[in-house]
């Protein structure tokens, strides 16, 4: 497995799909100008085991809550199927995507946020009630011994568990700031050192998120037996919902996921309780309702202004009208989902442009 990962042709389609939307960035632009030198480099360095991935880079995002996004270098993020991110993912997820349950839809072809939204409204049609829960800190809590033991079942390569090795090591501590230490059964004050979280921004992380949670989602579907007519189940990343037809079930489950997390060394938020589906499941930026989905107000607010500085921005010629359009029509693409055709009208409709370069147009 390992030579294959170290090929030519792995490294140059680790590449591509790194600099994919990037390649008029500097780092990719850098990058790309001694492609052939920079590729032969990195070829040595994983022949040899020599490879050490650089340090991150971090910002902070403020939707809809703040968060630390650390993003390896562009160097890192376009190594073939064993090197790092894209290529690792290539390499080992065809051996756990098979073991997926179907109910998780975050990163998978295929699934995805809108296909995760329609199971929702299924499930909420279906069952009377429902019960949200959300992970505390989820990926400043993944922990490096528990996550490196499920990835080592079906990866049995020790190059590429020594790869493994590798991208946890350097993600270590990254995400320190962000974590609040809780102890669990057995642990001893050394616990506060144990290696742990994984970098927002990686795809790997968002790979081996689903990765960590798998163990999880089949203790769910088999020991719960949330499935069929007993109940629902769906997870997206952190987030995850049950429905069910009355409410002591719920609780019976709440206390069980609330057991069997601890295992991952992982909390869920408190005041997580059974509700009816009638009244609205918050969920991936939309309320779903039994019969409608509302897009979330903030969400709505957020890009109204958004627009407005990009029509400011277009007026005084920093963006083109393709960029302030493909903007307005990626919103709008994204808000179709939910029952929107008034929201969609009063944020874009006869929006008039200010004039630019002596033209006047109207989106």
């Amino acid at each position: 497995m390992y030579t294959s990962l170290c090929s030519w042709d792995n490294l140059y389609l680790a590449y591509r799909k790194a600099a994919k939307g990037k390649r008029g960035k500097e780092p990719a632009a850098h990058f790309e100008y001694r492609l052939e030198d920079n590729l032969i480099q990195l070829w040595r360095e994983l022949r040899a085991k020599t490879y050490r991935p650089g340090g991150y880079y971090s910002f902070y995002i403020h939707e809809p809550k703040r968060r630390l996004i650390s993003a390896a270098p562009f160097r890192d993020r376009m190594q073939p199927w064993v090197a790092v991110h894209h290529a690792l993912c290539n390499v080992i997820k065809p051996r756990f995507e098979r073991s997926f349950i179907h109910d998780s839809y975050a990163n998978r072809v295929g699934k995805g946020t809108h296909r995760a939204l329609d199971r929702c409204q299924k499930l909420a049609r279906r069952f009377r009630y429902v019960l949200q829960c959300d992970i505390v800190q989820f990926f400043p809590s993944v922990d490096h011994a528990i996550l490196r033991c499920i990835l080592a079942r079906k990866v049995k390569d020790d190059d590429v568990l020594w790869l493994i090795d590798r991208i946890l090591e350097s993600g270590r501590g990254v995400l320190s700031e962000e974590y609040e230490m809780v102890y669990f059964p057995g642990d001893d004050l050394f616990a506060v050192s144990r290696p742990r979280g994984l970098p927002i921004g990686n795809l790997t992380s968002q790979f081996w998120a689903n990765c960590y949670l798998n163990p999880f989602d089949h203790f769910v579907k088999r020991e719960l037996r949330c499935c069929k007519e007993r109940g629902g189940f769906l997870r997206y990343v952190d987030d995850f919902a049950f429905f069910a037809d009355d409410k002591p079930t719920l609780w019976q489950w709440k206390r069980a996921i609330e057991e069997r997390l601890t295992r991952f060394r992982l909390t869920v938020h408190a005041g997580a309780h059974p509700r009816p589906v009638t009244e609205g499941i918050p969920f991936l930026g939309f309320v779903v309702y039994p019969d409608r989905r509302r897009l979330k107000r903030r969400k709505g607010i957020h890009f109204r202004r958004r627009f407005r500085d990009l029509v400011r921005r277009y007026a005084v010629g920093e963006i083109t009208l393709d960029q302030l359009t493909a903007s307005a029509r990626g919103w709008a693409n994204h808000a179709r989902y939910g029952n929107t055709v008034g929201l969609r009208k009063a944020v874009l409709g006869g929006v008039r442009l200010p004039p630019q370069n002596n033209r006047r147009e109207v989106v």
